[in-house]
């Protein structure tokens, strides 16, 4: 029989990136959904590295693609991945009794974070919006609405109030 006194382990995936939404919206959870009291919650802070175009060694007019500016490409990527994550922990630093890990996971943010979601057994995805229109939102597709339509515990989209 579980013990009814016993605080439940929770699993909190925060999807972040180099917007501000999603620091608002990893504040705003740590503010109003993660227990810092006697607190079992793990959050995990996941960055969607996108995926490196697949370039050929030819760039069109026949100039070849040399393996330093690939490497170069490879060194700022995986930099702006690094600054991501280190801001995102930075807001998670004077927090009690919750664990925090980081995930690094390359590829389109709808299937990373739907991916990682699903093999950490997360109980809740929160996420920050862009607040894209309509228009914007048809062309590049929305990663919340993406991700709240296919994972299968609950997500919390935190909108950032417009600054006025």
């Amino acid at each position: 029989m579980a013990d009814i006194g016993a605080v439940q382990e929770r699993k909190i995936v925060v999807a972040i990136d180099e917007g501000e939404e999603s620091i608002y919206a990893l504040t705003w959870a740590i503010k109003n959904v993660v227990s810092q009291n006697s607190s079992n919650d793990t959050i995990i802070l996941l960055y969607a590295k996108p995926q490196r175009a697949v370039y050929s060694t030819l760039d069109g007019p026949g100039n070849l693609f040399s393996s330093d500016v690939i490497m170069s490409m490879e060194k700022y990527s995986k930099e702006v991945a690094d600054c991501v994550i280190e801001k995102a922990k930075r807001v998670c630093k004077d927090l009690q009794n919750v664990k925090v890990e980081t995930m690094i996971e390359s590829g389109d943010a709808r299937e990373v974070i739907c991916d990682a979601v699903e093999k950490i057994g997360a109980d809740l995805l929160v996420m920050g919006t862009h607040g894209y229109g309509v228009i914007k939102r048809a062309f590049l597709g929305s990663v919340s609405t993406h991700c709240a339509q296919n994972v299968k515990c609950p997500v919390l989209i935190v909108k950032k109030p417009k600054s006025s």
